[in-house]
C-alpha cells in the first residue's frame, strides 16, 4: 500500500501513471540525490507513458485489428510468390501519409487478411487513426445508421479516418445501396486518405461487385489510380494445416 503523502493527492487529481511508481522514483531519487525538478519530471514521464498506453489500448480496441495478426507473425515462407519487400516498405506507412490505397487479392486462406491486419497495426502504432472492418459488416452498420438517424455522422467518421481497412470485399454480394456507399466511400477518401481493400475475387472481377456499370468505373477508377496492388496465390494457411494434422504418425520400426 502506497504511504508517501503525495499518494492520496495523486489519487485524486487521478494521476495513476504518477501514483503507481511514486515510491519507486521516491527510492531512486533519495538514492541518486535527485532534485525535485528531477524527481517531478520522472514522475511526469511516468504519467505521460501510461495515458499513451491507455490511448493505444483503446485505439487499439476500437479499430477492429487482430491483434494476433502482425507482421511478425506471418509466415512469408509459406507464401514465396509474395514480394516482401513491398509488404516491408508498406509496414513504414509511407502510403498512409501519401493517401495511397493498397489492394490485395487472392484465394482465401492466403494471408490477405492476415497482411492487412498487419499494415493497420503499424498505422496505428506511427499515431494514425485506423479502422478494419469486414465489407458486409461495414455496410450493415451503414444501413443501420440510415434508420437511427446516426448516418451522416457515421459516414462522415469513415471519411476523415487516416486509414480504413475494408476487408473480404466481394465474400458477399454488394446490394444496390451497399454499391452506392462504397462507391461515396472511394469517392469522398480519393487523394485525401488512405484505404486498403482484401477480396478474394480476382481485379478482373472487382466491376461485376457492383450494381451499375459506371458506378463500378467511376469508383475503380479512382481506387486503383494511386495504389499498389498484391496478388497473393497458392493454398489456404488453414487447409495446410489441418492437413498437417491428418498426416498419419509413423509406427516405429519394430527390432529384428
Amino acid at each position: 500500500m502506497l504511504t508517501h503523502p503525495l499518494a492520496a493527492r495523486l489519487r485524486q487529481l487521478k494521476l495513476s501513471g504518477m501514483l503507481l511508481s511514486l515510491e519507486h522514483r521516491a527510492a531512486q531519487a533519495a538514492e541518486s540525490q535527485l532534485g525535485p525538478t528531477e524527481f517531478l519530471a520522472l514522475l511526469l514521464d511516468d504519467e505521460l507513458e501510461r495515458r499513451s498506453q491507455a490511448r493505444f489500448a483503446r485505439a487499439m480496441q476500437e479499430s477492429g485489428i487482430e491483434p494476433n495478426k502482425t507482421l511478425a507473425q506471418f509466415d512469408f515462407s509459406a507464401a514465396p510468390q509474395l514480394n516482401r519487400t513491398l509488404i516491408l516498405e508498406l509496414a513504414t506507412c509511407g502510403f498512409v501519409a501519401r493517401a495511397e490505397n493498397s489492394l490485395l487479392c487472392g484465394p482465401t486462406g492466403t494471408g490477405k487478411s492476415h497482411i492487412s491486419h498487419a499494415l493497420a497495426f503499424e498505422a496505428l502504432k506511427r499515431g494514425y487513426s485506423v479502422w478494419v472492418r469486414p465489407a458486409h459488416r461495414l455496410f450493415a452498420d451503414l444501413n443501420a445508421a440510415r434508420a437511427d438517424g446516426s448516418y451522416r455522422r457515421r459516414f462522415a467518421r469513415l471519411c476523415a479516418l487516416d486509414l480504413l481497412v475494408i476487408d473480404d470485399l466481394g465474400l458477399r454480394p454488394l446490394s444496390a445501396q451497399a454499391s452506392e456507399d462504397l462507391y461515396e466511400i472511394i469517392r469522398e477518401r480519393y487523394e485525401r486518405k488512405a484505404l486498403i481493400v482484401t477480396s478474394n475475387r480476382a481485379f478482373h472481377e472487382w466491376p461485376d461487385m457492383f450494381s451499375d456499370s459506371l458506378l463500378a468505373s467511376a469508383a475503380l477508377d479512382r481506387l486503383t489510380h494511386h495504389s499498389r496492388t498484391i496478388v497473393i496465390e497458392g493454398q489456404s494457411f488453414r487447409q495446410r494445416g489441418r492437413r498437417k494434422e491428418e498426416l498419419p504418425i509413423a509406427a516405429p520400426a519394430s527390432s529384428v
